[in-house]
């Protein structure tokens, strides 16, 4: 892909997702060192951003369907930019309290939902309809290569100029963000006209549209399932690896830290796996290659099995990908946003719901037994992309 404008774009976010890394590291590592935070306040610190997503999500959506979709994109990341940069600033004036930090992560976190929703949306006005594939790689790569230095960048930061000074980078990559955003040049198609705006009939109308087409529907059943079961694991990992398998903190990161090249190199093999099979049978092959992975992780007694079940990782780029690219094409452009925000919401509101029970659950049969629980849920969530098989032959008909 050598489309000027979509480089621009893919340019700043290369350097604004590192930065986000930096900074949702950096942050909960400023609250205990510099504030001395206690475990409710690190627990209200990621309820703010948490809370925040989900009570904001869909107006978000129905804001990147209102207007123009390029202002918004500057405006989140000039306003990132200042939320994130008073951090150092009050720390430099030894102001900074966790109120502070609380307001810093719900404002971001809103922001960043803004962003993230409305740059999905606003990428098929970038590129045609046969690249929006190739863009959604790159752009997932990415968050892979963020995802691969940003914990260790952020580490060697704090280490050496403080951790709200290693805010800074973040700051400074939110405006390298806005710059590049600036400087497409490509005029974006003015926004379908509403009769009269109203918030709430525009919000139903996404959410309606998200279950009444059955491609979304399944794509939603899948999201809001898997997400479910997925908590499983995510509440239970560290609790598995460094207590019942007696791992030490610094195996489990590296093992950790693998499965980020597993997904640099899932977000490299998307485009041409998906022209090779098609898009039903790579979103259902790489579900099935997570779920099969998050089955391996209790079966394991010691790291070897554990550095196997990060392959899943492959898997997660793979599916993300080719979900993204399906829901832009078939979704129609006036409702992309609220389309994009309802499927946010689906994953991200059940996603603790899901770490809840699996807690629960792990009190009542142990800790492996739930975790083993969550993977034969995840996998039996596929069922929900069954239907898809003929999917191709609609995409190919638009």
């Amino acid at each position: 892909m050598r489309e000027p404008d979509f480089l621009k774009l893919w340019a700043g976010q290369t350097i604004s997702q590192i930065g986000s890394t930096i900074s949702s590291i950096g942050l909960p590592l400023l609250a205990v060192l510099v504030l001395h935070a206690s475990p409710v306040q690190m627990g209200m610190l990621g309820g703010a951003s948490a809370a925040s997503v989900l009570l904001f999500g869909l107006f978000a959506g129905a804001w990147a369907d209102r207007m123009r979709r390029r202002p918004i994109l500057i405006a989140a990341d000039l306003g990132r930019a200042l939320v994130v940069g008073s951090v150092p600033l009050a720390a430099a004036l030894h102001r900074l309290t966790m109120a502070h930090l609380y307001v810093v992560a719900a404002a971001g976190a809103v922001l960043t939902v803004l962003f993230d929703v409305t740059y999905q949306a606003y990428l098929p006005s970038l590129v045609d309809r046969e690249s929006l594939l190739a863009g959604n790689s790159r752009l997932a790569m990415t968050e892979s290569l963020a995802e691969v230095a940003g914990p260790g960048l952020t580490g060697l930061l704090v280490q050496w100029i403080t951790a709200p000074m290693a805010i800074l980078f973040d700051a400074v990559s939110f405006l390298c963000s806005a710059i590049s955003v600036w400087m497409i040049r490509k005029p974006e198609l003015p926004p379908t006209p509403a009769a009269e705006p109203d918030m709430a009939r525009e919000i139903r109308e996404g959410l309606s549209t998200s279950w009444g087409d059955p491609v979304l529907r399944a794509l939603a059943g899948r999201a809001g399932s898997g997400a479910f079961f997925l908590g499983f694991g995510g509440s239970l990992y560290f609790l598995f690896t460094v207590r019942e398998l007696g791992l030490s903190a610094a195996t489990v990161g590296i093992i950790i830290s693998l499965g980020g090249a597993g997904s640099f190199a899932g977000a490299w093999m998307a485009e041409r796996l998906a022209a090779r099979f098609g898009t039903a049978r790579c979103l259902i092959g790489s579900s099935l290659l997570i779920g099969f992975a998050m089955l391996m992780v209790p079966l394991a007694h010691g790291p070897g099995l554990l550095l196997a079940a990060q392959l899943g990782d492959v898997g997660w780029p793979l599916y993300n990908i080719n979900e993204r690219t399906l829901r832009q094409k078939i979704t129609p452009d006036h409702l992309l946003g609220r389309v994009n925000s309802a499927m946010q919401l689906v994953f991200q509101g059940v996603l603790p719901l899901g770490a809840l029970a699996g807690g629960a659950l792990a009190q009542l049969i142990g800790v492996r037994a739930a975790m083993f629980a969550g993977a034969l849920g995840f996998l039996l969530s596929t069922a929900w992309l069954v239907g898809l098989r003929t999917v191709d032959d609609r995409v190919s008909a638009l």
